[in-house]
């Protein structure tokens, strides 16, 4: 049983052409492969969650450099022993990055990340200077 639909022989695709009816082409998915990321400014920091589910925090690398955040994980495409032949294969297990600039008011001696339940959590503290001052009346003499 095919689960691929295919064009009736009378009029040929050109892609059952190029691909000569082996469905096992592997085609990147680009989109698929760069995680998801919110970002959030609170009064005393930024905070960045970037979803990437069914990895483990030593997956990922976070480096700071002039000013850019980068998060990134690189990961080995497994080969795996499996019976049968795909017909279709849509799982990735390719790696990412993803850059961020980063404002001056970041106190890059700071920055934290922990990951839980499929959600990387980078906190990126402010400066004291760059936090809302609380409000200051000035006495009249």
């Amino acid at each position: 049983m095919n689960l691929i639909r295919k064009q009736s022989p009378f009029f040929p695709s050109l892609i059952d052409d190029f691909i000569k009816n082996d469905w096992t082409v592997k085609v990147p998915a680009i989109s698929s492969t760069v995680p998801a990321v919110n970002i959030k400014e609170l009064d005393n920091q930024f905070e960045i969650e970037l979803a990437a589910p069914g990895k483990q925090k030593g997956d990922f690398e976070i480096e700071v450099e002039d000013g850019v955040l980068s998060i990134s994980s690189t990961q080995e495409e497994e080969k795996l022993d499996e019976k049968g032949k795909f017909t279709r294969r849509e799982f990735s297990y390719s790696g990412f990055r993803r850059s961020f600039t980063l404002p001056d008011s970041v106190n890059l001696a700071k920055i934290d990340a922990n990951y839980k339940e499929g959600v990387l959590h980078v906190l990126l503290p402010k400066h004291e200077e760059a936090q809302p001052q609380p409000k200051k009346l000035i006495k009249i003499r």
